[in-house]
């Protein structure tokens, strides 16, 4: 349990997808919209939070003031399926909340979309991955100078893996961007931004998915699996994620762990969320105690 004396922790957490997009996951994955699915993984770490739920993709949706995000004591950004260099207003409101967040000084933490929310909203740009897409799993991630001893990483091996969708990637980092993690696809995988006055922290992984999660996403995605060459044809797509599928399921499989290259810090639930229990315990519990809430 983690709390502020005897008062639970709020979070908010910021889906980034639109309506459709939302609908589309929690067909797939048990009902869940993306922030749902985020929700119960931090309850999973601390069962006695207060997660409330924010929909900025939606026109007209109720969002926070200043003040009202000042109210909470962490606030989480979802992956989103959206382009956030396209600018339509289901990006742009988001934008003009990162931008808000930032100025309430709130912990914030973001995933994937998350991040690439935290640099555009302080400057900084975001370009479709030269590299191609990095599907399933970011493999190798480093830990820079600068990631050895920050606690968003703390417990991390030098070198790791983890859950990862995304095309997208920061290609010019803010002013006040720390870079924490890095890899042959993305140079950004982990950074901390400081902006006017708010404080940072972001993976372009997503530390909150589960192998059947992924594998729930990677269902919907098979035809451009297929395009760009990740998989031959849809047996062979469907054969992978049924892997993943039974890994996640049966994580004592290690021929299934060994065929895909998976090790603990992906099939370890506490190993998988490190980031988001940092988040909380570095982030949100001392500033929620500086803030006169314990």
């Amino acid at each position: 349990m983690i709390e502020t004396g005897s008062r639970p922790l709020r979070l908010l957490f910021v889906d980034g997808n639109t309506r459709e997009q939302r609908e589309a996951h929690a067909q797939g994955y048990a009902g869940l919209s993306p922030a749902e699915a985020y929700a119960a993984e931090m309850t999973a770490i601390a069962p006695e939070i207060v997660a409330d739920i924010c929909l900025p993709a939606d026109e007209g949706a109720n969002l926070p003031d200043g003040a009202g995000l000042e109210g909470y004591d962490g606030i989480m950004l979802t992956g989103s399926a959206l382009h956030i260099y396209h600018l339509e207003p289901a990006v742009t409101r988001q934008i003009e909340l990162m931008r808000a967040i930032y100025a309430s000084g709130t912990p914030c933490f973001g995933s994937c979309w998350g991040i690439q929310m935290g640099v555009v909203a302080a400057g900084g740009s975001v370009t479709a991955n030269p590299n191609g897409r990095e599907v399933g799993f970011a493999r190798r991630i480093f830990r820079t100078e600068a990631g050895r001893n920050h606690a968003l990483l703390a417990g991390r091996p030098m070198s790791f893996d983890a859950p990862a969708i995304h095309l997208d990637t920061v290609a010019l980092p803010p002013h006040g961007t720390t870079i924490l993690a890095s890899n042959a696809y993305s140079q950004v995988q982990a950074a901390e931004i400081r902006h006017e006055g708010g404080v940072f922290w972001g993976v372009q992984y997503h530390p909150e998915f589960p192998l059947r999660q992924v594998a729930s996403i990677l269902g919907r995605m098979i035809p451009t699996l297929i395009d760009e060459g990740f998989r031959r044809d849809e047996a062979t797509a469907q054969a992978w994620l049924e892997d993943l599928r039974t890994l996640d399921a049966e994580r004592d499989r290690a021929d299934l762990a060994w065929a895909h290259g998976l090790d603990r810090e992906v099939l370890e639930d506490e190993r998988r969320v490190t980031e988001l229990r940092n988040f909380l315990e570095h982030r949100v519990k001392p500033h929620a105690s500086a803030r006169g809430r314990a």
